[in-house]
């Protein structure tokens, strides 16, 4: 028997609904215990950086291109889990504009009153590199109402406070709200989440199974089931 052990986990805050549906079915198939904190871009290299424990991470690629967060990993590759695109919705109910192309993704932006989003996110990258390709960099800004948390883009939304989500199409599928699509082929930029080994891990071992976990078939079921695609 393997002796069961609790994994401190970082990963971003886009993959939690795949990620802890995984975790739950990984806890019970191997009786370890799962601890997940969630967080932004900016978050999540603080955690690896700032000395707080961890086993391993699940994260947008761009944290392990950062320097300081890649040297508390190990050295080698970090193994794509999923990725997924981003998309725009609007509340259940509301019409849902036109952004079939570029150039209609970019006159709906620039109609929206205002955009549910969060820019400090790995998403919020991508989409501040859309927006200066579509040139509407400034009126973006103006617009978007960031979030803290993936769920309150979804409230925002739904609660009216905002009139677009503009955010990783998985985090959009919620009943309050209705997806208009994905961006064009053009503009479309995916997340990337990449895991990684922390080299002051307490427990390598028990980190290395549910890594090896996480690109299985039972785990890329639940991948494809929440609206994003494995590896």
């Amino acid at each position: 028997m393997v002796q069961a052990v609790e994994l401190q986990v970082i990963a971003g805050g886009g993959i939690a609904g795949s990620l802890d549906e995984i975790a739950t079915l990984f806890e019970r198939a191997s009786g370890h215990k799962i601890v997940i904190r969630y967080g932004t871009m900016p978050e999540l290299i603080k955690m690896a950086t700032s000395g707080v424990p961890f086993d391993l991470g699940v994260v947008p690629q761009d944290v392990w291109k950062d320097p300081a967060a890649r040297a508390q990993v190990a050295l080698g590759p970090t193994p794509d889990v999923a990725r997924v695109g981003i998309g725009v919705a609007v509340r259940a109910g509301a019409p849902k504009p036109d952004i079939s192309t570029a150039e209609a993704l970019r006159a709906t932006l620039l109609k929206a009153q205002s955009i549910a989003s969060i820019p400090a996110s790995a998403t919020g990258t991508a989409l501040a590199g859309i927006y200066e390709q579509l040139g509407i960099t400034g009126e973006m800004k103006a617009k978007t109402k960031a979030q803290g948390a993936p769920k309150e883009i979804v409230a925002a939304v739904a609660d009216g406070e905002a009139e677009l989500a503009v955010f990783l199409l998985n985090v959009l599928i919620d009943p309050r709200l209705e997806i208009v699509g994905p961006f064009p082929a053009q503009l479309q930029r995916e997340v990337v989440y990449a895991a990684a080994l922390a080299t002051n891990s307490k427990q390598p071992e028990a980190a290395k199974a549910f890594l090896a976990y996480l690109r299985s078939a039972a785990a890329i079921a639940v991948i494809k089931a929440k609206g994003m695609n494995p590896g």
